[in-house]
């Protein structure tokens, strides 16, 4: 506490010093004549005081750095131009750019709510009821892995929490084993591998000369990978290039990988919503599965039921036995209770009543046809006004050629930075745009933006990427 001096000698009264709001109101007697020091004084001198403040314990703390992703949208709602177009986020937008929910997931929410179902704790392993239809819809009701019980499932909070699974279950049972993540991916999955700390490196997938898929490259680093390594494949509509492998492609990329004594690792969060086919969708994992191998599948209902706040997935690991997946199922509970305990219900009552009724099952498919025709629509139209406004000879057919929600565009970081600052049309910094947040009134709008983006950005980035 620091006093100013004539402050200080004022406040001094006998032998006892005081603060203004502890001086005794007997001693003053305002109003009157008498020897009173404070009616005496001519000025009243300024009171100062200066209160140490103790450091953090949370100095070493730094700032941590904006999500690449979720950054983007926090850009979007601060940009106050009409015309401005968010591409960042992967999330299912109607032609009028609106969040859209399920008329299948209302009815299954209204039945909830008929029912009277209580909100009481699941298991550790989630909803029963959910864990044998997100299964069964992976991998088909009647498929062996599934009659012979070598699959072991438990409900985890969306893709991310399932992928976390089952890296800490790598981390646990396979110590020093590196999985492989195609070069690019989604950008949470190396951050969940370094938090699991799963040693991880990259195989190669994408060209940008063809901007298509490095085939080739990528069969030559999965042979190059270190026997029993984890390889992590997206089962459909790579994320973020759109760019999946062919079915011929794939049967080579299974023989590789038995070839090696690889363990794949799949990452399921499109079923149904890429092509619009629940089945076509999970071709990949069925082929795995039909061979026999042991493996990981991450699952999310996010996009292809919109349940992107309900935190709702799974992971299921395939074992060569039944014995095999019901300890495998025992050490994912284990990991999970001192995590998050037991995932939420909501979400899983959700699917559990859609796929566990004919009539629901039947609409959430045509609703599935609905969104992915939708994105197919918008990804034609996109392309055509490409074509017609672009006339430097330059192909476009890639963007056909990719399936799903996102479009890997080829714009490098230079013109993805002006496509956002020039065109107000966000999206992340590695070219990808979700098509998913593109109307049929806004494809002219876009092209233009690419095409000047394309054409005329380029010659401010110091190492241009070859498009």
């Amino acid at each position: 506490l620091v006093i100013d001096s004539m402050a200080s000698s004022m406040l001094s009264l006998g032998s006892t010093s005081l603060l203004p709001r502890e001086i005794n109101k007997d001693k003053l007697k305002l109003g009157t004549s008498g020897s009173n020091p404070f009616l005496k004084a001519k000025c009243f001198s300024r009171v100062t005081m200066s209160v140490a403040v103790k450091p953090s314990r949370f100095e070493g703390i730094t700032m941590a750095p904006p999500d690449p992703i979720l950054g983007v949208s926090e850009a979007f709602k601060a940009d106050t131009n009409e015309l401005k177009l968010n591409l960042g986020v992967g999330a299912y937008r109607t032609e009028e750019l609106q969040p859209y929910v399920l008329n299948v997931v209302k009815k299954a929410e209204n039945l909830m709510l008929e029912r009277g179902d209580n909100k009481e704790y699941l298991p550790i392993e989630g909803l029963a009821a959910f864990n044998k239809t997100t299964a069964e819809l992976l991998f088909g009701a009647g498929h062996p892995v599934i009659k012979e019980q070598k699959v072991a499932t438990i409900q985890g909070l969306s893709g991310t929490g399932s992928l976390r699974l089952a890296a800490a279950l790598i981390e646990r049972y396979f110590a020093g084993a590196k999985v492989l993540i195609s070069a690019p991916t989604w950008g949470n999955h190396k951050n969940i591998f370094n938090d699991a700390k799963v040693p991880w490196s990259e195989y190669r997938y994408y060209d940008p000369k063809t901007i298509g898929l490095d085939f080739e490259g990528m069969i030559a680093d999965i042979k190059e990978a270190p026997e029993g390594s984890f390889i992590l494949l997206h089962g459909c509509a790579h994320n973020p290039t759109g760019i999946d492998p062919t079915p011929e492609q794939w049967v080579k990329i299974a023989d590789v990988i038995q070839e090696k004594n690889h363990i794949p690792f799949f990452d399921v969060a499109y079923q149904g919503f890429a092509s619009g086919s629940l089945d076509e969708d999970a071709a990949s994992v069925r082929l795995f599965a039909e061979r026999g191998m042991e493996f990981f599948v991450a699952q999310s209902y996010s996009k292809n039921l919109g349940l992107y706040a309900e935190r709702i997935g799974a992971i299921n690991v395939v074992c060569s036995s039944a014995d095999a997946a019901t300890r495998v199922k025992s050490q994912l509970k284990r990991i999970a209770r001192p995590m998050y305990s037991n995932p939420p219900v909501h979400g899983a009552r959700i699917v559990a009543n859609v796929v566990g009724d004919a009539a629901m099952f039947n609409e959430w498919k045509a609703e599935m046809e609905m969104m992915a025709g939708r994105i197919k629509t918008v990804r034609q139209q996109l392309y055509d006004s490409l074509v017609s406004k672009d006339k430097s000879g330059k192909d476009w057919s890639f963007i056909l050629k990719q399936i799903g929600m996102f479009s890997f565009t080829g714009l490098n970081k230079a013109q993805s930075d002006n496509m956002t600052d020039k065109w107000h049309v966000y999206m992340t910094k590695d070219g990808r745009i979700s098509l998913a947040g593109l109307s049929m009134a806004k494809c002219e709008y876009l092209a233009d933006a690419i095409i000047d983006s394309y054409h005329n950005a380029l010659l401010y980035w110091e190492t241009p990427i070859e498009l």
